[in-house]
C-alpha cells in the first residue's frame, strides 16, 4: 500500500502542475480531475475509503462537472489562451516560483528531519470520520462552510449580466415620481404617462 501512496502524491503533484502551466482551460480541468482522483488513491490507500470516495464523488464528480459548465458557458476559445499567453510571461512567474520553492525547500527540509510516521493500515470507518469533523473540529466545519456560502454571493453578483446590474437602478418617470424600474416594467409602458396626442 505504501508503493500505491507514493506513486498517487507523485501523479498528483505532477498533474497540479500541469493544470497550473495549462493555457487551455479544458486541458486543464482535464488535469485537475487526474490530480483529485490520485489524491482519491492516496486516501484509501492511507486507509480511509469513505475520504476517497467523497473525493471521486463530490469533487472529481459534482465539482468537476460545474467548472466544465461553467467554461463551456463562458465559451472560452482561442482569444482567451492568447491573452492568458500575454499576462503569463515574463517577470510574472518570478513571484510565485520564489514563494514555491521557499515552500518545497521547507518541505523537503521537514520530511528529512522527521522520522516518517508509518502509514495506518486500520480502516477509518464513517463513525469515526465524523465524530472527528463534527466534534473537535465542528468550528473549522462551520467556518469553511461560511467561507463556501461568501464565495458563492460573490461568484453571483460578479457572474450576473451587465444589463442586468444597470436595469436595476432607481429612474424617474414622467412625473417625476422615483419608480424602481425593474428592467422590464419600462420597456413594457409600465409606469410612464402615455403621452400626449
Amino acid at each position: 500500500m505504501e508503493a500505491a501512496f507514493y506513486i498517487a502524491g507523485i501523479v498528483a503533484i505532477v498533474s497540479t502542475v500541469l493544470t497550473i502551466s495549462r493555457l487551455n482551460a479544458v486541458h486543464a480541468l482535464l488535469y485537475l480531475i487526474v490530480s483529485l482522483l490520485a489524491v482519491a488513491v492516496a486516501f484509501y490507500a492511507m486507509g480511509a475509503p469513505l475520504v476517497a470516495a467523497l473525493e471521486v464523488i463530490v469533487y472529481a464528480g459534482a465539482i468537476m462537472v460545474l467548472f466544465v459548465f461553467v467554461v463551456m458557458m463562458l465559451n472560452l476559445g482561442k482569444r482567451a489562451a492568447i491573452a492568458e499567453g500575454q499576462w503569463m510571461q515574463g517577470s510574472i512567474w518570478v513571484g510565485p516560483v520564489l514563494l514555491s520553492a521557499v515552500l518545497i525547500a521547507e518541505v523537503v527540509y521537514l520530511i528529512l528531519r522527521a522520522r516518517l510516521p508509518e502509514i495506518a493500515v486500520g480502516v477509518i470507518d464513517p463513525k469515526q470520520v465524523g465524530l472527528a469533523l463534527y466534534g473537535p473540529y465542528l468550528i473549522g466545519v462551520e467556518l469553511a462552510s461560511m467561507l463556501l456560502l461568501g464565495a458563492l454571493v460573490g461568484a453571483c453578483h460578479l457572474g450576473r449580466p451587465v444589463h442586468e446590474k444597470t436595469e436595476a437602478r432607481y429612474d424617474r418617470n414622467s412625473d417625476g415620481a422615483r419608480a424602481h424600474s425593474g428592467g422590464n416594467l419600462i420597456r413594457a409602458g409600465i409606469g410612464r404617462t402615455p403621452d400626449a396626442p
